[in-house]
């Protein structure tokens, strides 16, 4: 038998996140720019608690390098300047084509695991030939 902790729950939703980091960071860059640490609290804030700041910066790196997001400093009350990203041209292209991708293979995974996770459906004696959810 199976026992899944909370360690390896959240072990394999980092894991998901990290394939999908790029778009979303793009996605939460497109209305507005950020900073990393920002864009922390706004993927949390979204639910994508799992997400750290040390793995932003090297997906920022990689989104810079396939200019696809472009940086700024901007100064900060008291501190050094923040660093703030925002998408290109081509990044924002590749948001929109990103998430087609996205939603088609999302739709392809919850069509599959709808087959496992719905009702089962039986038939019923003396009920004309209909079905009743959930009786087996």
């Amino acid at each position: 038998m199976l026992c899944m902790t909370v360690s390896d729950t959240g072990r394999r939703r980092s894991q998901w996140l990290r394939g999908v980091l790029d778009l979303c960071l793009l996605a939460v860059i497109a209305d507005e720019p950020a900073y990393g640490y920002e864009m922390a609290q706004r993927l949390a804030a979204a639910g994508l608690d799992a997400v750290a700041e040390g793995s932003i910066y090297p997906a920022l790196g990689r989104l810079q390098r396939e200019d696809l997001v472009e940086s700024y400093l901007v100064e900060s009350d008291g501190g050094p300047a923040r660093k703030y990203y925002r998408p290109t041209e081509d990044g924002r292209a590749a948001l929109a084509a990103w998430s087609r991708e996205w939603a088609l293979l999302t739709d392809g995974i919850h069509a599959v695991l709808a087959r496992v996770t719905e009702p089962t459906r039986t038939l019923v004696p003396g009920d004309g030939g209909g079905t009743r959810e959930g009786e087996s």
